[in-house]
């Protein structure tokens, strides 16, 4: 077994897709022609979204993220955390935590997505 893709629900898929290419630099993989469901090209993990009108359409009751009270992350990992978290930033992320060196000897930073949803920008665990 292995994870193959994760679904964030959210209003407007095209404009998620937009903003991941924008923000983070992915590429957009697939769009269903009804603007409902999206992927991104993310290496061997899928990141998708889905529209929250689907998801209820389909019976599921979506709610909506806060950045401020998380029950999850999306974690993204580079060698330049401050270029990622600018750039972030500049196409519409908002800062959670700026670029802090932690104790493990990791380099991390936060935005929260348009979406509302809690993306950390992270450096390779230092071993």
């Amino acid at each position: 077994m292995k994870l193959k893709y994760t679904i964030l629900y959210v209003e407007s898929v095209a404009a998620t897709l937009k903003f991941y290419e924008n923000a983070f630099g992915f590429k957009t993989k697939f769009l269903h022609e009804e603007g409902d469901y999206g992927e991104l090209e993310t290496g061997e993990t899928t990141l998708s979204f889905s529209s929250l009108k689907l998801m209820s359409e389909l019976g599921k009751n979506p709610q909506k993220p806060s950045s401020l009270s998380p029950v999850f992350e999306i974690a993204f990992e580079t060698t330049d955390v401050s270029k990622w978290l600018d750039q972030a930033i500049q196409h519409g992320a908002t800062l959670v935590q700026d670029v802090k060196l932690e104790p493990w000897g990791q380099t991390t930073s936060y935005v929260s997505d348009i979406n509302g949803f809690l993306v950390e920008i992270c450096s390779p665990v230092r071993q």
